[in-house]
């Protein structure tokens, strides 16, 4: 009995200590005085006054932006290099694809980001291409840095469901193509999602690298955010984080429900199997 007291305490500490700073973020939020520190009432005062902040706006349309592009690149690069490890067996230089594949997912950030500024204006000097740092760039930097997430996730995926459905679809006359298209897909199917999601939100999260490669006009929102905190937390980036957490929280309970009635729609079907 006494453990399992020790056990709850430490479990309820915990989460104490992980979700209370979000509520006391949520709840200044609402507050109408300018000093976070002091509650005085209830206000929806600063989420007016976020929506009305262009430069805040055109950061996080401008974020969302990058993120979608880069996530989609990412999950395509990393896809294609996912399936090369997992399904093209022992090749010339695959312990050195393997290699750099894993190095980039313990690279600091800083060392990627100057590396690729570097990269940029070097490329920029020589082809003329791309013309300055900006919203391209940072895109590209954004791919790179997360298409070794998404490539361990596809070579996981393929590695647990094996080959021998392929194999057997190509058995019964499916071409290679075909077999991918019908049976490979479908199976990666959450895979993919579960990627680039994972790219989704390292690029809108990324501050370190974007800072590297971004030029005048391309702010992203982690940038703004990070600037406006150098004079001091404002109620306004409270209503912005409390805005991105209804949002998260809205789309992991979306996915649950849509998960919790995937499951119950398959049970009947197999219990009539």
């Amino acid at each position: 009995m006494k453990r399992g007291w020790l056990l709850n305490l430490c479990l309820l500490l915990g989460y104490a200590f992980l979700y209370v700073p979000v509520l006391l973020l949520v709840a200044t939020s609402f507050n109408p005085n300018r000093l976070t520190t002091v509650l005085s009432g209830f206000s929806l005062r600063w989420y007016a006054a976020l929506w009305a902040d262009d430069k805040l706006i055109e950061a996080a349309l401008l974020s969302l932006r990058i993120a979608a592009l880069s996530a989609t690149g990412a999950t395509v690069l990393g896809t294609l290099a996912g399936y090369a490890l997992a399904r093209f067996g022992r090749f010339r230089g695959r312990g050195a694809f393997a290699a750099l594949l894993s190095a980039r997912l313990v690279l600091p950030d800083v060392l990627v980001g100057l590396s690729l500024l570097l990269l940029f204006v070097q490329m920029e000097q020589a082809v003329g291409w791309p013309a300055g740092r900006g919203a391209l760039t940072i895109m590209l930097a954004h791919v790179s840095v997360s298409l070794s997430y998404v490539a361990v996730v596809i070579e996981a995926r393929l590695a647990d469901a094996g080959s021998e459905l392929e194999d057997a679809a190509m058995d019964l006359g499916a071409s290679p193509w075909a077999a991918f298209a019908l049976v490979t897909l479908p199976l990666l199917g959450p895979a993919l999602l579960s990627g680039w999601l994972l790219a989704f939100t390292l690029s809108l999260d990324d501050l370190v690298v974007a800072t590297f490669v971004s030029g005048p006009g391309a702010s992203t929102l982690p940038m703004v955010v990070f600037s406006a905190l150098r004079l001091g937390v404002t109620p306004e980036l409270n209503a912005l984080a409390t805005v991105i957490l209804a949002v998260v929280s809205v789309a992991l309970g979306g996915a649950w429900l849509l998960q919790q009635k995937a499951g119950r729609a398959v049970v009947p079907g197999r219990a009539g199997a």
